[in-house]
């Protein structure tokens, strides 16, 4: 394999799944040869890079940030260019088309896709894209469907994947503290406050395990503060304020999944879920909704529970774990036996790599 020139190519100013996995290809990518990355200055993503080049996205002028990109590519000789956010798609496009070096193009997508894409200017788009990585078969197909098969590019199907931590137990049991967990039994949600991740579905379930000694915590940094006022007004009207945590922002996720029972993904579709996979990889019981991402990586009932995305069913599959910690120590068990053998962050990310490399 021919070794390569990469830049990976972030401006989202959010931090969720999509932009911590383009971390990930960044700190493995690096360790191989020359690895470049590219962020948008004064957002989140920005605080876990201590090595990043900063660019500011020009939402309805995307040539001006093209144009800085160009010369940064022909600078540095990048030959590959690695992007992940969808709206990025423009610049990066544009940016090598303006180079004179004009390097292979590579988008990670994330997102599903429901359209065809036969028009002039996406014909255009991904006509200038040598890869699409899927990170499903469901994605794969989904590329291979809506765009035409003439300006189609290759498209390679490899998993993300997430690595084994080591926590500190003394911080662990800080964190059980001060959150005034005690001996309950936890759910947790992870993942940014807005109404798609379903956290109040987490709320109307705990409303109907009252009785029981559950509390659950809500990770996760704020997208609508309005939808979170909501939600926290729910917590008050339930009668649930001292069940009902709100941690916030914290790059303690890994840690705080120590503290977990089961862990919900909750969004209706989710692409992957890499929370799901993450919190497999923390031995944490996982319960997720029974469509799209979840369906590739969790065996119903076997190392895992998938839920119907209703509030009666995610609180019956809560409590027959709260009733049976054996079954729910198996499930947890079987879930980091899948996530050790299909989701490893070193082998999903080797994998990548040779796909770059044989480009």
């Amino acid at each position: 394999m021919s070794q390569k020139n990469i830049l990976e190519f972030c401006l989202s100013p959010d931090l969720g799944g999509l932009e911590l996995f383009m971390v990930n290809c960044y700190e493995h990518f690096k360790t191989k040869g020359k690895a470049y990355v590219i962020v948008a200055p004064q957002k989140k993503l920005a605080g876990y890079l201590d090595d990043a080049t900063f660019l500011k996205r020009n939402k309805f002028f995307p040539i001006i940030p093209a144009l800085k990109l160009a010369k940064f590519i022909d600078k540095n000789e990048i030959d590959f260019i690695h992007f992940h956010w969808t709206r990025d798609i423009a610049t990066v496009v544009l940016a090598k088309v303006l180079s004179q070096r004009k390097p292979q193009i590579m988008q990670t997508r994330n997102m599903t896709m429901t359209r065809f894409k036969n028009d002039f200017y996406h014909k255009w788009l991904y006509k200038n894209i040598s890869t699409l990585h899927a990170v499903t078969y469901q994605v794969k197909e989904q590329l291979e469907k809506f765009i035409p098969k003439d300006v189609c590019p290759k498209v390679e199907m490899v998993y993300m994947g997430t690595k084994e931590l080591t926590i500190e137990q003394n911080r662990i049991e800080v964190l059980r503290s001060e959150y005034r967990l005690e001996e309950s039994f936890v759910v947790g949600i992870v993942g940014r406050i807005e109404e798609l991740k379903g956290q109040y579905l987490v709320i109307e379930a705990m409303e109907k395990l009252k009785e029981l000694d559950v509390k659950a915590l809500i990770v996760g940094h704020t997208m609508d503060e309005v939808y979170l006022k909501g939600l926290k007004e729910k917590v008050k009207s339930l009668g649930l304020e001292d069940k009902v945590i709100f941690t916030g922002f914290t790059k303690e996720v890994d840690t705080l999944m120590q503290l977990f029972d089961v862990n919900i993904l909750a969004t209706p579709k989710e692409t992957f879920g890499l929370v799901v996979i993450e919190a497999m990889m923390n031995k944490v019981c996982m319960i997720a909704t029974n469509k799209g991402g979840p369906l590739e990586i969790i065996e119903d009932e076997k190392d895992g529970l998938l839920f119907d995305r209703t509030a009666d069913d995610l609180a019956e599959k809560i409590k027959m774990l709260y009733n049976d910690r054996e079954y729910k120590e198996r499930l947890a068990l079987a879930g980091y036996k899948t996530a050790k053998e299909k989701f490893d962050a070193e082998v999903q990310l080797e994998k990548l790599y040779g796909v770059i490399c044989e480009s």
